[in-house]
């Protein structure tokens, strides 16, 4: 039997295959010399995999995916939490930056 396929949809529109390490590599820059294990950063992909093919759907846009990697990093480290955040919004300048620390 073979896998159901998830695609995320871009900002532009553009459609990708969902990639489980592509999200790793987002978690693991995020949590650089951060005291967050390899195992934890699995989990956390394992999580957010479990919710987007639990939709039911074969496409989910690119926010819901970043919002919900943000939200993990928020519980588990607030470090890479804004290390994801700061690529993730493309913060325009300090000032939202603040903002967003100050949310924490």
């Amino acid at each position: 039997m073979e896998a159901p396929r998830l695609f995320v949809v871009k900002k532009d529109g553009r459609r990708e295959q969902y990639s489980r390490e592509k999200i790793l590599a987002g978690l693991r820059k995020a949590c650089e010399k951060r005291p967050i294990s390899e195992s934890r950063m699995e989990a956390v992909a394992a999580d957010l995999e479990r919710e987007l093919f639990a939709r039911g759907e074969s496409e989910v846009p690119s926010a819901l995916v970043g919002e919900k990697l943000m939200e993990a990093l928020r519980q588990l480290d607030p470090v890479a939490y804004i290390r994801f955040a700061s690529v993730y919004r493309s913060f325009r300048d300090i000032e939202s930056f603040r903002e967003e620390l100050a949310q924490l």
